[in-house]
């Protein structure tokens, strides 16, 4: 019996890192290398930022080791390939404070690696990698092949704790799944696999070959008591005396930005004035004893408040243009499409008439497609909105992934997009991974 995971891969797959080379999977008999190939663009994405042992490209590590020699660049055992690519990317994912990225190089080291023949498990890489994060962790093993089942399941598992402790959705961990077993006695060697070049989320994912070592009920017990130790870079964070309110947005108002029913003719009027309520509730909490510490910190903060908010607005109004379409913001909210319980759905119907979701990918994915087709959005736009896909489907499903898309995707919007990057103080992006995997949504349809 095997599974499908609907749609949270789909706002991953938009991180592009360019087209991966051809030769490598010309030349296998039996290629499934790029299955699996949102992971490979997250991973090529971060290993381009610093890249010392030269390494081709991500694809070469899940190729045999012979063709795998062709890519390698210093790295001299070729069954460490898929290691020391990942060990590279993820180094530099946490330098630059990327939970997406670094999600994406342990989901890289964890998928299965090509071998000879159905039924072969391939070689594990006798070297311990730099990152703990990434030695935790060893790839899928080929379904066909012994203990098969239970290997994969414990990978599937550790994984999970590992992106719940950077800080990233664990249920993220069953998208490293391979395929059904094959029979060994096939000769052609082709399994139930898959390798399409061109399909962007991998072709596990649409042809619906992707099977789940493991429940979402597993998985959040694996993570239970698992505190992220590694935070993400974002936007302004103080929250002495609660939170700035909101900045709405109305596009077709004469004025369009509101903060707790005052609106504003411009964005930078509006963030002075969701600075200043916040500063107001600050500085009456340090007047009454609520607060410790004195008023003088509450200073520091609305200025901090200001120049981070007013520095997002700037970048969108200098970023890239959206074309014929307006805030490709997202709204999470109750009583979408007679739903009971919260969903997605894109704030701007007109431009991005799309139904609610459960889960961002779906609503995101359509956002960016949407842009690069209909809208006309210039190449700033979209690679920004697929950035902001990649951070939102990382981040628990509730309001934090919403927050983490409108922030970036506020580089690309103009003033009104800029006005959802500053609706809140800072998206959850961190939770505890307990909390993380038990608000999670993630649609599970059985196949037969």
């Amino acid at each position: 019996m095997k599974y499908q995971v609907s749609s949270l891969f789909l706002a991953f797959a938009l991180a592009s890192a360019g087209p991966l080379p051809n030769r490598a999977i010309q030349a296998r008999e039996v290629p499934q290398e790029h299955s699996h190939e949102f992971i490979l663009k997250l991973v090529q994405n971060s290993l381009v930022l610093n890249n010392p042992k030269k390494i081709q490209d991500s694809v070469f590590g899940l190729l045999g080791s012979a063709a795998a020699k062709a890519g390698a660049g210093l790295v001299t055992n070729p069954d460490c390939l898929q290691q020391e690519t990942a060990d590279q990317a993820f180094t530099n994912a946490k330098a630059a404070g990327d939970i997406p990225g670094m999600a994406g190089a342990l989901m890289y080291r964890s998928i299965e690696r090509n071998t000879g023949k159905v039924g072969l498990a391939s070689v594990i890489c006798p070297d311990k990698a730099v990152n703990p994060e990434i030695a935790a962790l060893t790839q899928h093993q080929d379904p066909a092949s012994a203990n098969a089942a239970s290997i994969n399941k414990g990978i599937v598992l550790e994984l999970a704790k590992q992106l719940a402790a950077v800080g990233a959705d664990p249920l993220l961990a069953l998208e490293t799944g391979t395929f059904a077993p094959g029979s060994t006695s096939d000769n052609t060697g082709a399994g139930n696999t898959c390798d399409t070049l061109n399909d962007d989320p991998g072709c596990i994912f649409s042809k619906n070959l992707l099977v789940l070592d493991a429940t979402p009920a597993e998985i959040a017990a694996a993570v239970v008591g698992i505190t992220p130790t590694i935070t993400g870079t974002g936007k302004f964070t103080g929250t002495l005396g609660g939170a700035p309110p909101p900045i709405a947005s109305d596009g077709a108002s004469s004025r369009p930005f509101t903060v707790k029913g005052n609106t504003f003719v411009n964005i930078g009027a509006a963030i002075q004035r969701s600075c200043d309520v916040q500063h107001n509730a600050c500085a009456n909490a340090a007047n009454t004893g609520a607060l410790a510490g004195g008023q003088a910190q509450c200073e520091t903060q609305q200025t901090a408040c200001v120049a981070a908010n007013t520095a997002a607005a700037a970048k969108a109004k200098r970023a890239g243009a959206l074309g014929k379409c307006s805030n490709p913001t997202i709204v999470f909210k109750a009583g979408l499409d007679g739903r009971t319980t919260n969903a997605f759905i894109a704030a701007n119907q007109a431009d991005f008439n799309h139904g609610s979701a459960l889960n961002i990918a779906v609503i995101a994915g359509f956002i960016c497609q949407r842009l690069g087709s209909s809208c006309n959005a210039d190449a700033t736009a979209q690679a920004a909105c697929a950035k902001a896909s990649a951070a939102a489907v990382a981040t628990t499903q509730n309001q934090a992934a919403a927050d983490a898309f409108n922030s970036i995707i506020g580089a690309a919007g103009g003033a009104a997009a800029a006005a959802a990057a500053t609706t809140t103080a800072a998206p959850a992006a961190v939770q505890t991974a307990a909390a993380a995997a038990a608000s999670v949504v993630m649609t599970l349809t059985q196949c037969t």
